[in-house]
């Protein structure tokens, strides 16, 4: 799918409104990268620890989280797969409906814009109704697999992806 990152919703009152649940939304600090790897590696997948450490090696860092009390609720990151992709994104099942995942999301994608980017592919599409309703996303025609075409075997048997 793509985003026009010039047509975007107003993050700050997502953040705000966020706030007033005792949730903060930030970027994930380089020294807590072992911390968000965990977490993704119990609620997700192997794979997305592998994408979340490339987009922690970036300057800055192109990962956003959304804590409460200290503790990982969701993140978002982009940069990782590859340029210009926003991806992979979670939020741990007890806050899904919180509007964690939007306010992750539309963050994420006003520091693609911040960076210079006009657009943003979101690739591996799961929730295109979330994606197309909370940022406008729109389908890109014959591109799936894409670049997805030839991914090897994770040779872990109770891998989710």
């Amino acid at each position: 799918m793509l985003v026009r990152l010039y047509h975007l919703p107003d993050g700050a009152p997502l953040r705000a409104a966020s706030a007033e649940q005792g949730i903060t939304v930030r970027p994930c600090m380089p020294f807590e990268a072992h911390i968000l790897e965990d977490w993704v590696g119990r609620h997700f997948s192997p794979r997305w620890v592998s994408e979340c450490r490339i987009a922690m090696s970036h300057q800055p860092t192109g990962c956003i989280i959304a804590t409460r009390e200290q503790k990982i609720l969701g993140f978002a990151c982009y940069d990782a797969t590859a340029r210009g992709f926003i991806g992979p994104m979670g939020v741990s099942e007890d806050a899904r409906g919180s509007g964690v995942g939007r306010v992750l999301l539309v963050t994420a994608l006003e520091h693609m814009r911040t960076l210079g980017y006009g657009y943003a592919i979101i690739g591996g599409v799961g929730p295109a109704d979330f994606y197309a309703r909370c940022v406008g996303a729109t389908p890109i025609e014959n591109s799936s697999p894409g670049i997805y075409d030839d991914i090897l075997p994770n040779p872990s048997a109770n891998a989710l992806n």
